[in-house]
C-alpha cells in the first residue's frame, strides 16, 4: 500500500530559504563587521541600467545593419562600440573594488534627534574613486555621494532618525557607483560594527528642578545662586561661567597670571539631589527617565552641582561633561540588558 503522499514546503518556508540564500551567501549581508572591512571583487555586484540596456539594443541594430548591407565600417563601429561597453563594464565595478571601508564616530544623541554615523573610505590604489554613492540599504537608493582620491581617504556622515531610548546600531548601508559612463550599475552591502547611544528625549514642558535641604532666600526652597563673596584661584571642575574675566583681563600682579573664579557664599542655595526613586509611583517609566534627562540638562546649563541616583548608581555631587555624560548614559541604558 502506497503511503501519503511527501508534503510539499509552504510558500512561507520557500521565501525564508531564498532570503537566507540572498542575504547569507549571494549578497554576503551577514552580522556587523567589526574593524576595517576590504571590498573584495566577490562583494561588489554590476547590472546594467536603462542606459546600457537601450545601448545594448543599438548596438544589435547596428550589427543587424553592418550585415545587411555588408558595411565593413559598420562593423568596426559596431565592435568598437561594443569595446567601449566591455571597458565601461570594468571600470564600474573596479570604481568599488577593494576600497576599504572603516567605521567612524558616532557620538550620543536625545531620542527624536537624528544619529550621524561617521564612515571612513580608503583607497590604497594608483587610480581614483569617482561618485561613490552610500546610503542605508532601507532608505532606498543612497543620497551622499563622495570622491576618493588615489592614496587618500575620504569621510561620510549618514544620518539615521531615532525613536526610543539605548544603543542603535548602525542599518546596513548600500554603495553604489555608476561611474565612468553610466551603461553598469555597481553595487556592495556593508554591515558597520557601529552603534550610537541615545538619551532619553528630555520632558517638555520642563518642571522646576528639585530640592531639598536649606531653602533658598525667597522661601520658596528653588535652587538658584549663592551671594557674591569674592574670587578665589581656579580650581578644576569650576564651571567656566563663573570666571572672573575682569581680573583676568587686567593681567592684575597680585594673581600671578592665574586663573581665578567668582566665589559665592552664603546658604542661599538648597542643595541639589536628583533622585528617581523620589519621582511619583504613578508616573510612566519613560516619562521619570525624561524628566531626569531634563533636570540633568537644567542643572549643567545653570552650573549647579547636582547627585545623580539611580537604581544602582549614584553619582555627585558634581558639574561637568563627563558627570553629565554619565547620568545620560544610566537614563538611557535603565532596564535594558547590559544597562542599570
Amino acid at each position: 500500500m502506497a503511503g501519503p503522499p511527501p508534503s510539499l514546503p509552504s510558500p512561507s518556508s520557500l521565501h525564508g530559504l531564498y532570503r537566507r540564500a540572498r542575504d547569507q551567501w549571494l549578497f554576503q549581508l551577514g552580522p556587523s563587521e567589526a574593524g576595517a572591512v576590504t571590498l573584495t571583487m566577490r562583494r561588489v555586484f554590476i547590472v546594467p541600467t536603462r542606459p546600457g540596456l537601450a545601448f545594448a539594443g543599438l548596438l544589435l541594430l547596428m550589427l543587424i545593419g553592418a550585415l545587411n548591407y555588408n558595411l565593413g565600417l559598420g562593423f568596426a563601429l559596431t565592435f568598437f562600440a561594443g569595446a567601449c561597453a566591455v571597458a565601461d563594464m570594468y571600470q564600474t565595478a573596479n570604481n568599488l573594488a577593494r576600497l576599504e571601508l572603516a567605521p567612524g564616530r558616532a557620538a550620543p544623541v536625545f531620542a527624536g534627534e537624528e544619529a550621524q554615523f561617521e564612515l571612513h573610505l580608503h583607497n590604497r590604489g594608483k587610480l581614483a574613486r569617482y561618485a561613490v554613492w552610500l546610503g542605508f540599504q532601507a532608505d532606498g537608493e543612497p543620497r551622499q555621494v563622495t570622491d576618493v582620491a588615489a592614496g587618500g581617504a575620504s569621510t561620510v556622515r549618514l544620518s539615521a532618525a531615532t525613536t526610543a531610548r539605548g544603543w542603535l546600531e548602525a542599518p546596513r548601508i548600500r554603495l553604489v557607483t555608476r561611474f565612468p559612463l553610466g551603461l553598469f550599475r555597481a553595487w556592495s552591502y556593508w554591515r558597520p560594527a557601529l552603534k550610537v547611544l541615545v538619551y532619553p528625549a528630555p520632558e517638555l514642558p520642563a518642571r522646576p528642578l528639585p530640592s531639598s535641604g536649606a531653602a533658598s532666600e525667597d522661601g520658596h526652597g528653588t535652587v538658584g545662586l549663592d551671594n557674591f563673596a569674592g574670587i578665589r584661584s581656579y580650581q578644576p571642575g569650576d564651571p567656566m561661567r563663573h570666571l572672573a574675566w575682569r581680573q583676568i583681563a587686567r593681567h592684575d600682579p597680585a594673581l600671578g597670571g592665574q586663573l581665578v573664579t567668582k566665589h559665592f557664599d552664603g546658604g542661599a542655595v538648597a542643595e541639589l539631589c536628583l533622585d528617581f526613586a523620589a519621582l511619583p509611583a504613578q508616573l510612566d517609566l519613560e516619562l521619570k527617565l525624561s524628566r531626569m534627562a531634563r533636570w540633568v540638562l537644567e542643572a549643567e546649563q545653570r552650573a549647579l552641582p547636582y547627585t545623580f541616583r539611580l537604581a544602582q548608581h549614584e553619582y555627585g555631587p558634581a558639574l561637568g561633561d563627563a558627570h553629565q555624560a554619565a547620568c545620560l548614559r544610566a537614563l538611557a541604558l535603565f532596564g535594558m540588558e547590559g544597562g542599570a
